[in-house]
């Protein structure tokens, strides 16, 4: 039986600990909580979560800051930290995305909308750059070796560079991903375009796809929702 993954719950109301813990342990997560930032660092080093889901607003080591610091333990490098919380002004997102986060969901949610939040973002432990084939719960199929698309049983042709731009979106979904990262990865760092190519991309992506199928980060970039 494969190994559930590992999660880190970080806030200090407990309330709010004791909800997320009782939901995420009955979908056979393991779980572990934290009150704060500092034990949440203690807890992590030792536990090496998956994932770590953090609040901004703690007394002492803030959620921003707690985030740095976690970042900056070789061991936990790769863990995806997601922040829950109140706040979701654009500077407070930002923010939290340049200090290393994954991903910025807002309260209050839904156990099952978050629950879907969070298997989206584990599924970036399977990306799509260890398989030719990706597949979404909507009945998207990226195909990288025929450079084929499909939706819902119908094939949608796509040109090369809408192609490209949507398998690097898709390869980690509920990942945000900088304007910069996707001119590097789909245009090359020789080629100069603008903001403007993006947009234009991402906006035929969407009438071909779904309005849903790609989300705007204000002042970072874009990312797949699956």
């Amino acid at each position: 039986m494969a190994e559930q993954p590992k999660i880190l719950i970080v806030d200090d109301e407990e309330d709010i600990l004791d909800f997320l813990e009782y939901n995420l342990k009955k979908e056979k997560f393991d779980v572990r909580t934290a009150l704060s930032g500092r034990l949440a660092i203690n807890i992590a080093t030792a536990f090496r979560p998956d994932l770590i889901i953090l609040d901004v607003m703690m007394p002492e080591l803030d959620g921003i800051e707690t985030c740095k610091e976690l970042r900056a333990i070789p061991s936990l490098r790769n863990t995806l930290i997601a922040f829950l919380t109140a706040r979701n002004e654009d500077y407070s997102q930002i923010a939290g995305f340049d200090a290393g986060a994954d991903d910025y969901i807002s309260k209050p949610i839904k156990p099952r909308v978050l629950l879907s939040r969070i298997n989206a973002l584990l599924r970036r432990n399977n990306p799509l750059s260890t398989s030719q084939v990706f597949e979404t719960s909507t009945g998207l199929v990226i195909d990288r070796d025929r450079y084929m698309v499909e939706l819902g049983g119908k094939e949608i042709s796509l040109p090369k560079k809408e192609f490209e731009l949507l398998a690097l979106l898709a390869s980690k979904p509920g990942h945000v991903f900088t304007r910069e990262s996707i001119l590097s990865n789909v245009w090359g760092d020789q080629v100069v375009v603008g903001d403007r190519t993006i947009d234009v991309h991402v906006r035929k992506l969407r009438e071909k796809l779904g309005d849903n199928a790609i989300r705007t980060v204000k002042g970072v970039g874009y990312k797949f929702e699956d």
